[in-house]
């Protein structure tokens, strides 16, 4: 009987301690609403329009007229702040965001300097039919985003093409195998980064892949190989806004996940 009794209490113990930390972790883990102003640290004037998102929960929002936000977190969560003509900001979240409700986030302006342009014209002749056959041909076929009624250059995306990417999982070594393989947790953000229309109008006015880069934890070189590798041009990397780039990676992940399933 002293046997089961011991038994037992050691039972009941650990299942209390396991419940004890499941609560813990579920505290940690407890979404709550943060809610905060972000003004400018030169005069303190707040920023309308700024955005601003979760890194960890992939969602998005933007300050209103007073510079006001908010937005699901929890603690130690990751908030960027992105507004135009301002140093891009990372903020962990911690207690005291959540406790007092005048936190201020400052924003510090950026020094643009103008670099000069060089424009080199066609020569032209005068005569249409000569000039329009010595005009360069761009043979790229048009690719498009779902919902959004525009197209733009993407490169020869064709059935063909696929064969890239083919070629990328049968090589252990190369960039794609490594980059889709080793990071599932990150490729999977792609369906919800696509899901939030805060984060989508955001990426759709930036070109400089700094927020691609925060979201999918991935280097910028890392982005333009996997772009080279499923066989898009040249000028659509380096034209493209974020948006289209976001899409194009996800076509690619895609075509790797049925490749890799066929393998």
């Amino acid at each position: 009987m002293k046997y089961y009794f011991t038994f037992f209490s050691f039972l009941f113990i650990s299942i209390c301690g396991f419940s004890q930390e499941v609560d813990e972790k579920e505290q940690v883990e407890k979404l709550e609403k943060i809610k905060a102003v972000v003004i400018n640290a030169q005069d303190a004037s707040v920023l309308e329009s700024v955005h601003i998102i979760n890194l960890n929960r992939v969602v998005g929002t933007i300050t209103n007229e007073k510079g006001e936000f908010s937005i699901s977190a929890a603690v130690n969560d990751t908030l960027y702040f992105s507004y135009l003509g301002f140093k891009p900001q990372k903020v962990r979240v911690t207690n005291d965001m959540f406790k007092f409700k005048d936190t201020k986030i400052a924003l510090t302006e950026l020094a643009y300097a103008l670099e000069e342009v060089i424009i080199t014209p066609y020569q032209l002749t005068g005569y249409l039919e000569i000039d329009v056959k010595n005009l360069p041909i761009n043979d790229s076929y048009q690719y498009s985003i779902s919902g959004l009624n525009t197209g733009y250059e993407a490169g020869k995306k064709n059935p063909s093409a696929v064969t890239k990417v083919l070629g990328a999982i049968l090589n252990p070594a190369d960039l794609l195998r490594n980059l889709f393989g080793k990071k599932p947790n990150q490729m999977k953000k792609l369906r919800q980064i696509k899901e939030d229309d805060a984060i989508k109008d955001l990426l759709a006015s930036k070109f400089d892949r700094e927020i691609l880069t925060e979201l999918l934890q991935i280097e910028k070189v890392d982005i333009e190989d996997i772009l080279n590798n499923c066989n898009y041009s040249r000028s659509f990397i380096l034209t493209a806004n974020d948006l289209q780039i976001l899409d194009a990676i996800s076509g690619c992940y895609e075509d790797y996940k049925v490749l890799n399933r066929k393998k």
